[in-house]
């Protein structure tokens, strides 16, 4: 669904993620997995995996940062980071909020765009009418196929407004040393 979205679009979309890969993860197969693509919009989605691995929220926040920075450096992409789902337990909702939270900082302070997909998924649910486990697998870390598909459009949502101005943004990729035109996005 989002490929075919960004197809029609003229950009192309490269799925470099594992399942139960953490932020950590993320860092060991960065030269291997995004470098070589050198994207104009780099997509990084952590969070789950790393508050039930543990990692420490300042270990994952630091580890976002590290990613941005390197990003930043070999080829200056746009970068957005969503949140994920909520979840039925209040005890896993605060622990996710914690790294949600640390999501917003770096978006902040390093001028990524964030997507808060935990409100637009708990919107969805009161919608709808629907409950959690109707978009979940069982190991409810993990949407179904009906889940996937409300990250989906909550993304394609965000990129409708994103890519026309990345594609026609005053500068080619890689940008300039300090040259920081997504700003503006925010």
């Amino acid at each position: 669904m989002l490929g075919r979205f960004c197809a029609s679009r003229g950009v192309e979309l490269i799925n470099r993620s594992r399942p139960y890969e953490n932020s950590f993860d993320g860092i060991r197969s960065f030269h291997e997995d995004i470098d070589p693509f050198r994207p104009e919009i780099l997509l990084l989605h952590f969070g789950i995996d790393d508050a039930f691995c543990p990692v420490y929220r300042s270990e994952f926040k630091e580890n976002l940062v590290r990613i941005v920075r390197l990003a930043r450096e070999r080829f200056d992409p746009l970068i957005i980071m969503p949140t994920s789902h909520t979840f039925d337990s209040p005890h896993d909702t605060d622990a996710l909020n914690i790294y949600y939270r640390a999501i917003r900082e770096v978006c902040q302070d390093l001028s990524c765009e964030m997507i808060p997909f935990h409100i637009f998924w708990a919107g969805h649910l009161e919608d709808q009418g629907l409950r959690n486990r109707e978009l979940l697998q069982q190991d409810e870390r993990y949407p179904n196929e009906k889940g996937h598909a409300v990250y989906a459009g909550t993304i394609m949502r965000r990129l409708e407004r994103i890519i026309p101005t990345v594609l026609s943004g005053p500068c080619s990729n890689p940008c300039a040393p300090g040259q920081t035109w997504y700003k503006d996005l925010q």
